[in-house]
Formats: C-alpha cells, structure tokens, sequence
C-alpha cells in the first residue's frame, strides 16, 4: 500500500472517525485502503483518562460495534439499562415520582441500551483500529486544506507532503476546519444552558434504572454504570450552572443532590466534573465535491435523550454501506450520485431528531404550573398505552425507520 494514496481518508482520530474506518475495513474485508488523520496523538490506553462522561449506546448501535469486533472489548465496562424513568416536577418537590416507566427489551434478552464510559470505548475503538491491517493512522497531524479534482481529493498536510483519496471524511467535530474550508454552512443556535458531567459513586444499587428528571432549569439524567455508579448529565441554567461549577466539591454534590433526589442514599464525587455550552447546530449540505460529513462535523442536538453518538455511528453505518455498494458496482466512491445517496439518507433523518429533541427541551424546561399539568397527563396516558411504549423502545433502540444493515448487526 503506498503511503500517501488511500481510497477513503477520514479527518478525526474520535469516535465516529474511528468506527467508519473499522466500519469501511470490515465491510469492504480488507479491500479499502483507508487512513485516519488526527491532530492529536492516536489513542493509546496510557494517553486515555476518565473524564466523567458516558454514553448510552442503543441496542443497534451495540449491534454494529459487535460485528466490526469492538464491543468484545468494552463489554466488561457495559452495563444494560433494565428500565428508562421519566420524572417532571419542580424543582423545590422532595419527592419526584416517576411517570413514565418503560421497561421492555429491544428483543428478547436484548436491553434498549448500555452506558459505557468515554474513556472505556475509546479504548476499545483504538484497539480494533490499530490491530486493522487496511487502517493506517496518521497522527500527530494537522490537515491544512484540501483541493479535488474528477478522479482524487488532494489533501493537504502542515509541513509534510499531501496525499491523496477517491473521498474525504470530515469527522472533525463541531467547529470542523474542513467543513469551513468547503464553504458548507450550518443553522444554528445557543441553549440558555450549560450541560455539566461527571460521575458519582451512591449508597445503594441502582439495578440498571437510567432516569431522566424534567426539572424548570433543564433535565437531570442518571445514567447506571457498572457497581454503585452513574453518569451524571446535567442541564442547567447557563449563569446557575457556572457559578456551581465554581463551588467546591461539597456545596457541588449538595447542589446535585437537590435535583438528583434521595433514593440512591449518599452520594459522593467519582471522577472530575466538566461543563459546556449547549448548542443546536446542523450542515446545511452533508456533502460537496469528494467530501462527506459525519458525526458532530454534520450535526449537534441537545443531550436530552443522549442521541448524539447513535447519530454519529448512523451516519457511519450508512456511508459505509453507500460506498461498499457503489464499490460493487464498479462506480466512483467520491462521485456526486453516491455521495447524494448518502446525504438524501442521513439529513433528514438527523434533522427530524434534532428538533424533536430541541422541541422537548423547551416544553419540559419550563416552570409554568398549568404546563406542568398538561405534560404530567400526555405522560401518564403514554405510560398505560404498552403499544406506544414498546414503539418508543424501537425507536430509542435505533430500529425505526430506514436502518443501515450494520445496525441491524448484519453484513454490508
């Protein structure tokens, strides 16, 4: 394989720029040449630390990371969510009772999802990558620019020499240098909010419950992780949630425990505790001339409903499956008619969940008396109609609508 001349090069080293590379690898069995380009040094399980994050990965999601051989390696760090509450009270109530409780499995003996934190699939991710003889890593390095041309993508590389690809892969994350470069656009705008993560260590078990409690200021998610456990992903008011990120570790755990509620007993700081601004953001175009965009690069939701990594691996899952097929049909990997394939696939997908989600966000973040009532008695109808709930599992599992064979766990 030459150095410089691959089929697909992916910019960011994260963790939907790792899942396509291994995604393109096995699809494709070895037959594409692929390469990753990141700025920082490819992870190395010495370079990965903690950092109070974690996801919730959809039973699809889970699926597809079994079948690339990634998920054998996280899922001593997995834990199955055995039921999702939903609580909506205010924010001085002692007692949040739960309104919504759904507790059916994605199939039998399958759970809707798992929490595995950051640092832990990351690891697993490099590792799969980095045992890949098809992947190569190039890292530490800086992409400076790109030019294309009707057969290659030349992309450019600070103080070295370019290489070349049929197609780039902008996973470069929410502020991409490669989208900008390309002149794509976004509709975007600010949340009044901050969301601050990390996690805690509690008195009594969990039982693999994840609850979400609506509260005036923003939802309060409790993610269970392996042992006493959670993951903490708490939206809150953007001045409020500033000024508690400045208290010390002691008034931040009461300020947590006010909005966390009494039934997991005591609880105490895990790991480091983190904030950033919430935005909502989404590409106008998700591809241009040999370029697509995937991930956080294409589109950013609020973390209500903890979508944004299941987003990223959609997307991953669908280009995938677009350039295996064109590859079969001996077409061009980079040309325009499949690159619209794949934008006509994920946008309007991406976009229908990223206002549902910002849709709930406002209805729920709010301290209004009579909306409260209103939300309180759409929930409680829901959660006596076993239908609509087996639906919202399907969807929260990641097998409604047009779903990419990897996420249904079967080959491309």
């Amino acid at each position: 394989m030459s150095d410089t001349s691959f089929d697909v090069a992916i910019s960011g080293g994260g963790f939907v720029g790792l899942s396509l590379a291994r995604a393109l690898s096995f699809a494709a069995s070895g037959g594409l040449r692929i390469c990753v380009i990141d700025k920082t040094p490819h992870p190395a399980a010495a370079l990965i630390k903690p950092n109070g994050r974690a996801f919730a990965i959809s039973a699809s999601s889970r699926r597809m990371l079994e079948a690339l051989g990634v998920w054998r390696l996280v899922e001593h760090a997995a834990q199955p969510v055995a039921a999702f509450d939903i609580t909506d009270s205010a924010f001085e109530s002692f007692v949040r009772p739960v309104l919504l409780k759904i507790e059916d499995e994605a199939a039998p003996g399958e759970p809707p999802a798992h929490i595995v934190e950051n640092h832990d699939l990351l690891m697993a991710l490099a590792g799969a990558v980095q045992a890949d003889t098809a992947i190569t890593v190039l890292a530490p390095r800086n992409v400076t620019g790109f030019t294309c041309d009707d057969s290659v993508v030349s992309i450019d590389l600070a103080g070295e020499a370019a290489i070349t690809a049929s197609l780039l892969v902008a996973a470069d994350g929410r502020r991409s240098p490669l989208r900008n470069i390309a002149g794509i656009k976004t509709v975007r705008w600010s949340y009044p909010q901050v969301g601050i993560v990390t996690t805690i260590r509690h008195q009594k078990p969990h039982h693999g419950r994840a609850v979400q409690h609506f509260l005036p200021s923003g939802p309060v998610a409790k993610l269970p992780l392996k042992g006493n456990r959670c993951s903490i992903v708490w939206t809150e008011k953007a001045e409020e949630g500033r000024a508690i990120m400045q208290c010390d570790d002691g008034t931040f755990l009461k300020e947590l425990g006010k909005r966390f509620g009494a039934e997991l007993g005591a609880i105490t700081l895990e790991g480091p505790r983190q904030a950033y601004p919430l935005d909502f953001h989404i590409a106008r175009r998700y591809v241009a001339a040999r370029l697509a965009l995937v991930g956080d690069t294409a589109h950013g939701v609020h973390p209500i409903a903890g979508l944004g990594f299941n987003l990223g691996l959609r997307d991953a899952a669908a280009l995938a499956e677009v350039i295996i097929d064109a590859r079969r049909l001996g077409m061009d990997i980079g040309s325009e008619t499949v690159l619209g394939r794949y934008e006509r696939w994920r946008r309007f997908d991406n976009a229908s969940l990223a206002l549902v989600m910002d849709g709930l966000n406002k209805l729920f973040s709010s301290d209004s008396g009579a909306l409260r009532t209103v939300r309180d008695i759409g929930v409680g109808i829901v959660d006596r109609l076993p239908g609509v709930k087996r639906f919202l599992v399907r969807e929260a599992a990641g097998f409604s609508g047009h779903v990419p064979r990897l996420l249904k766990g079967e080959p491309v």
